[in-house]
């Protein structure tokens, strides 16, 4: 279960970094990183992202109910891949017409949600089991 503390940990550091790119982008600009940044619509959805996925997996770290190894291993990559996607949008306009990126959508969508449903489901047998 460490692994979703260690996932949190990544969340958080990509939502401080991404905090501080935006500042530079934008309120404090510094030449060459406001031209970086080319949809900042994209990254702040993706530094929300990260907040929500650190959020969650400390939350469910804090549960201290055993959660199956797995799922943890799902979850804090796929929680971290799923903002990673809008990082990456957010300096590549052609993103989305990227196979590779496509690719790399799909399968992360599919760990994040292995994982939430898999923990999901072990803490509702948990709480029906007490």
């Amino acid at each position: 279960m460490e692994v979703l503390l260690f996932g949190a940990v990544a969340c958080v550091v990509a939502l401080i970094s991404s905090a501080w790119l935006m500042t530079f982008a934008k309120w404090f600009p510094i030449n060459g990183v406001d031209a970086f940044v080319i949809d900042y619509k994209t990254l702040i959805r993706a530094h929300v992202d990260y907040a929500l996925m650190a959020l969650f997996g400390l939350g469910f770290y804090g549960t201290g109910i055993e959660l199956p190894t797995i799922a943890c291993w799902c979850l804090a990559i796929g929680g971290f891949t799923n903002p990673t996607i809008f990082t990456i949008a957010a300096f590549d306009t052609e993103f989305w017409s990227k196979m590779k990126w496509k690719v790399f959508t799909a399968v992360s969508f599919m760990l994040t949600t292995i994982g939430f449903l898999w923990i999901a489901y072990a803490l509702f047998v948990h709480a029906m089991s007490h």
